[in-house]
């Protein structure tokens, strides 16, 4: 009984000094909006999957600094594609089509792995899956 219990209570004593979360925000808010002047211009799709994507975050924006929020500006040539990629584990991105059409997609995570895609103006991507964005039309900005 007693080689049971003296690993037993190492284990408790140890876990009770453990903690896991997310860090809290440094500030509540941020006023200080700048103009995000690399995003109004669309980016080079010359390459070979057909898309540009031209981040923007707390250096171009400082706004919403520690709200956890970004944001990208995606041009596409005709039939170009963001390819296939695992979302962020923590985050949902929202998708918005500014001008033409645009194939969206993800893979469930069930035994099946199926692939639901369709024509969108709008989407929200969930959490942590693979998805994946193809321009099926002749020209398209998003």
């Amino acid at each position: 009984m007693k080689s049971f219990l003296f690993p037993f209570v190492l284990v408790a004593i140890v876990s009770s000094f453990t903690s896991a979360s997310d860090p809290s925000p440094l500030e509540d808010f941020c006023v200080a909006i700048d103009d995000p002047k690399n995003i109004r211009k669309p980016g080079n799709t010359n390459n070979p999957v057909g898309s540009n994507v031209t981040a923007v975050n707390v250096q171009q924006i400082p706004g919403p600094n520690t709200l956890g929020i970004s944001a990208v500006r995606i041009d596409y040539a005709p039939y170009g594609q963001n390819a296939p990629h695992i979302n962020h584990p923590r985050a949902t991105e929202i998708l918005v089509v500014l001008e033409g059409t645009l194939l969206v997609g993800f893979v469930t995570s069930n035994p099946n792995n199926t692939l639901i895609s369709k024509v969108l103006d709008m989407y929200q991507h969930l959490c942590a899956l693979l998805t994946v964005q193809n321009q099926p039309t002749l020209n398209s900005r998003y």
